[in-house]
């Protein structure tokens, strides 16, 4: 019997190649999108997907202000955050979240409202909030990064 063919082979982080990919997320349904680049962020699409190392890929969302949400969500839905203080609980619907994304202060490729929806489907651990660096998003059709020569995939085309 061949043992050598029952290893499991576990990537280490230095072995990953990590490459950069733009999805556009017009007329895309924000939950099932923000879940498939969330397994895009973790690496679940690539064939040597390790569960403790960043071996994803940086995504690039365009078009993020073109996104939709079914039914009454735009204004019935609360996100809380948490200030750290006591009383600072902050309620906000995904509307509220979307216009800030329009303000000139914020930093760019940090959208409020997809950050808030993807970091609830990352792991909740210093690893998560390592991949969670590595999405940039941004509400119109350009984007900064454009010498790291990123493909463009079809997220209807993934599982």
């Amino acid at each position: 019997m061949n043992t050598l063919s029952y290893k499991t082979n576990s990537v280490k982080a230095e072995q990953v190649k990590k490459e950069w990919v733009v999805v556009d997320a017009t007329d895309q349904v924000l939950g099932r999108f923000c879940a498939k680049v969330a397994k895009i962020l973790r690496g679940k699409y690539k064939p040597c997907y390790t569960p403790h190392v960043d071996c994803g890929d940086n995504v690039i969302i365009i078009n993020a202000d073109k996104v939709k949400l079914t039914g009454k969500k735009w204004t019935d839905r609360t996100y809380i955050s948490y200030t750290g203080y006591p009383g600072g609980q902050r309620y906000a619907s995904p509307a509220i979240l979307q216009q800030k994304s329009l303000r000139e202060d914020l930093t760019p490729g940090m959208h409020p409202l997809f950050l808030h929806v993807l970091k609830g489907m990352l792991p909740k651990n210093r690893l998560g909030a390592q991949l969670l660096t590595n999405v940039h998003i941004y509400n119109g059709n350009v984007h900064p990064h454009e010498a790291q020569d990123p493909k463009v995939i079809d997220i209807n085309k993934l599982k």
